[in-house]
């Protein structure tokens, strides 16, 4: 089970906005992947309209010609650029209509938006940071919080802008018990992408956990106004209210 599918740790997998980012950083200090081609058999020459023939697919490449392709050296494909500005616009876009839509109180589509907006996160735009976030993910879910750090420390140092990598190295520090530096990830998530309500939702728990309920109910309220269909963070706001009621009683 992948972190998209319980992003909240004892809320799912327990896992504007800034000014509760701000005060996560100021809380606690941070701690300091050959590929073979497959034969196919040659297509048939197809007539020109001149009445030549067209080479055929399998024909090799003239030489001479500037589009000669490179000959195979057996080495895997080169990585992927990183997304154009463009792709990051149509990214973003897409990521305003869905969170337009999470937004609605009562939409039984929720689900669905939100899956939509886990997997535009946990996309580097590399094929090797991608390998260390799944390497990461995957230690994570076996319990091997020490090994996941390691894996998702050499993801944020590589890839500093990538929200999710801060995000799942914040949620295996908590797992690991190092609370602060889990607290300075989250407020990293935060700077990068201010409504991650996972990440506002993660750092609700862990406020509340070192008992500082008011950081806690604003972070929880913060995540909600994002995504109203919490419901445990919406129990979380509850109980804090109560509590709250309860004291100044």
């Amino acid at each position: 089970m992948g972190w998209a599918e319980s992003y909240i740790v004892d809320m799912r997998w327990l896992g504007p906005l800034f000014h509760i980012a701000v005060a996560a950083g100021l809380c606690l200090s941070p701690l300091a992947a050959g590929q073979a081609l497959a034969q196919t058999a040659p297509m048939p020459a197809q007539p020109l309209p001149d009445g030549g023939d067209a080479p055929s697919q399998d024909m090799p490449p003239d030489p001479d010609s500037p589009d000669a392709a490179e000959p195979e050296t057996g080495l895997a494909p080169a990585e992927p650029e990183e997304p154009t500005a463009e792709a990051r616009l149509q990214q973003r876009e897409d990521l305003d209509l869905l969170f337009t839509e999470l937004a609605v109180p009562g939409d039984e589509a929720w689900q669905r938006v939100e899956s939509d907006i886990l997997r535009i996160w946990s996309r580097s735009g590399s094929a090797a940071m991608d390998l260390l976030y799944k390497r990461g993910e995957a230690a994570l879910d076996a319990g091997d919080t020490a090994t996941a750090i390691d894996h998702l420390t050499a993801l944020t140092d590589h890839a500093p802008d990538f929200a999710a990598g801060w995000y799942l190295r914040g949620v295996a520090f908590y797992l690991h018990g190092s609370t602060g530096p889990a607290i300075a990830d989250m407020a990293r998530v935060l700077t990068l992408e201010p409504r991650h309500f996972a990440a506002l939702t993660q750092l609700g728990a862990m406020f509340e956990e070192l008992g500082d309920d008011a950081r806690a109910l604003s972070a929880y309220r913060a995540s909600l106004k994002i995504h109203p269909h919490q419901e445990d963070a919406a129990d979380a706001v509850k109980r804090l209210e109560d509590k709250t009621k309860g004291t100044d009683a």
